[in-house]
């Protein structure tokens, strides 16, 4: 399998919401308040720099089963360099109604691997301005992954890639997944995990029928399972496609 890189960086920006704020609420802010800023924003920079236009699109995760959410969602840039790290994280002094409902985030830099490239549903808005807008019909597996300690990163990068990769692609495969995406962290001694990996299914059956088939292809010796989290979606929001 001929596994490439994405060119540019893909910044993540994991949500949660503070506490006595609920999902909706959290959500709704996202959407209508801070969503179009960004969108105007990014291209405001984009145009300035004579750089590559950004996408821009938001995963919302579904409440876990254990009550028990460490992230709401995740926001995610791509552009030409990563952003400079945050000496303050976003959101410390709220400039808007999202960021008074959100914890004060920070920037994660990845380099992204799209090894599964099926396309996604896309209809902008056509009675409004067509962006952003959500979009569904899909069943997204995302897990964020930590390093054991003393791992070899280079290793862990060359198995995940190499190894691991082609054989999670083959089960999709067999289950009529259509999408794969590995990032993995620039700077995995600094970022909060060392990778994240997104699979999108169909239905539930074609996850089902995929958690039935895989068999480990050695990778768990580098991933701390006890730090690892699981998140399903069924919805994306997307402000620059």
């Amino acid at each position: 399998m001929d596994v490439s890189a994405t060119p540019g960086t893909k910044m993540q920006f994991l949500i949660s919401r503070r506490s006595g704020v609920t999902r909706d609420e959290l959500v709704v802010n996202w959407f209508a308040n801070h969503m179009p800023a960004v969108l105007t924003r990014q291209k405001q920079i984009a145009a300035s720099a004579d750089a590559t236009d950004p996408r821009y699109i938001a995963t919302l995760y579904d409440p876990v089963p254990s009550g028990e959410q460490v992230w709401d969602g995740v926001a995610q840039i791509w552009t030409d360099a990563p952003f400079p790290r945050e000496k303050t994280p976003h959101g410390t002094t709220p400039r808007d109604t999202f960021q008074q409902k959100a914890e004060p985030y920070v920037g994660w830099p990845t380099t992204e691997y799209v090894i599964v490239d099926g396309d996604l549903p896309l209809t902008p808005n056509d009675l409004n301005e067509p962006f952003p807008c959500t979009r569904s019909g899909f069943l997204k597996v995302t897990t964020l992954l930590s390093a054991k300690a003393e791992v070899d990163h280079r290793a862990l990068t060359d198995h995940w890639l190499n190894v691991h990769a082609p054989n999670v692609a083959g089960v999709m495969e067999q289950v009529g997944a259509f999408r794969y995406v590995v990032s993995i962290s620039d700077e995995p001694a600094v970022d909060p995990y060392v990778g994240m990996a997104e699979l999108y299914f169909p239905d539930k059956a074609a996850l089902r029928r995929y958690l039935e088939l895989y068999e480990s292809d050695g990778i768990d010796r580098y991933f701390d399972a006890d730090a690892r989290l699981i998140f399903r979606s069924t919805t994306e929001m997307v402000g620059i496609p």
